[in-house]
């Protein structure tokens, strides 16, 4: 079973009620939610497909990101959801620690049901397989780690390291994250 569109749905408008000026972006996946079959299966690229990803942050507030060999780049730990999961959440959560070896009690859960960004990335067609080009819609939970430590050589899809937040893939969620930062700082002062 994969995770429901009415689930992701519910999640997009939450999200989009937080952020409304990314309602723009965030189109072509509330137009797909409405058909079958469900938007997280990879094997159905219509306009795309749903995967998920976790920004951890340590207590210096720097982000775990995974080194990808293939591509020579490094990027959040994430992927799509798979059949056993339920929730965009509960996908996030089963592939961060997939990607690192962290386990829920180095980084504790998502700190809120909502996810911090919805990444929107085109995929370009393939020949070989003639599949059309796409897009990844990618709902990114934030999570804090306890310590900053990683699992010594544990990631399924490359070495895991902190590394500064001005090193996401995107000035958004860096922005994001300073945001956060800028809160948390507050919430010690008062």
């Amino acid at each position: 079973m994969s995770i429901p569109n009415t689930h992701i749905r519910a999640v997009l408008d939450g999200y989009l009620e937080r952020f409304p000026k990314e309602g723009d972006a965030a189109a072509p996946l509330i137009r797909a939610l409405g058909g079958e079959p469900a938007t997280s299966s990879p094997e159905t690229p219509r306009v795309g497909h749903v995967t998920v990803g976790a920004v951890v942050l340590d207590p210096c507030w720097r982000v775990l990101m995974v080194r990808d060999a293939e591509r020579e780049a490094w990027s959040l730990p994430g992927g799509p959801p798979t059949d056993a999961d339920t929730a965009l959440h509960e996908a996030a959560r089963a592939r961060l620690e997939e990607a690192t070896g962290l386990t829920p009690e180095q980084d504790g859960s998502a700190s809120d049901p909502l996810p911090l960004d919805l990444d929107v990335r085109p995929v370009p067609g393939t020949s070989d397989t003639e599949e059309p080009e796409g897009r990844h819609f990618t709902f990114l939970y934030l999570y804090r780690a306890t310590a900053a430590t990683v699992p010594a050589g544990s990631g399924a899809l490359g070495a895991p390291a902190w590394r500064p937040h001005t090193d996401l893939p995107s000035a958004r969620l860096a922005a994001k994250i300073a945001q956060v930062l800028a809160t948390a700082r507050e919430a010690v002062r008062a």
